[in-house]
């Protein structure tokens, strides 16, 4: 893949980690150069951004440079379309102390509502964000309900088949502090290598 096989040089050329496994490969660059390399590699094919994720290492097991980090998904349209395919997953890892991250909204109009969402739920500030407000939680809400320090109701919840959530469990089971309500601790739930292996099994089975 001629285009990813260029931004991982790039990358590499200047001393940012590049990971590669499962199919995917992962790039983590400085917030300070983030807009800077993210714009080259949009003039380089990759020109679609398909996606923007916030996430808090708080309580992560392993761990990592920041507590906040933002992944952003490129994906190599022209690449797709000449049997190219290729994409790849831009991290900016953010201090605890006032995370904030340039708005790729003067490169891509679509980034303008998935970066309200990180917002929103993780409590980043995208600098630059022409309309930057809530988009999913009501205005009167308090802190960022996908911060793992975000406390969480204490209603439970009642399914239809007679079944409770325990909130105390529920709390558990999403800390990794204790087994919880699922039987799991943070950092051993079954994640996309696991998936990844069983697909990779499975097409050897069947050849």
């Amino acid at each position: 893949m001629e285009r990813l096989t260029q931004v991982v040089n790039q990358a590499k050329e200047r001393g940012w980690a590049v990971e590669q496994a499962y199919g995917s490969t992962w790039v983590i660059v400085p917030s300070g150069e983030f807009k800077e390399a993210v714009k080259a590699w949009k003039s380089q094919g990759f020109n679609y951004l398909a996606d923007i994720v916030g996430i808090d290492y708080l309580k992560y097991p392993e761990k990592k440079p920041e507590r906040f980090c933002v992944v952003y998904e490129l994906v190599s349209l022209p690449g797709y379309k000449n049997g190219d395919g290729s994409r790849i997953f831009v991290r900016v890892f953010l201090p605890e102390s006032n995370p904030r991250v340039p708005t790729l909204t003067d490169l891509w109009m679509g980034a303008d509502f998935l970066e309200r969402e990180v917002y929103d739920l993780v409590g980043i500030t995208f600098e630059g964000h022409p309309d930057l407000r809530k988009i999913l939680t009501p205005d009167d809400l308090e802190g960022h309900p996908l911060r793992k320090d975000f406390p969480l109701g204490e209603t439970p919840t009642l399914f239809k088949e007679g079944r409770f959530i325990d909130p105390e469990a529920f709390r558990a089971g999403l800390s990794g502090d204790k087994p919880g309500m699922t039987g799991w601790r943070g950092g051993s739930r079954r994640g996309y290598q696991d998936v990844f292996r069983e697909i990779q099994k499975s097409a050897r089975e069947g050849a």
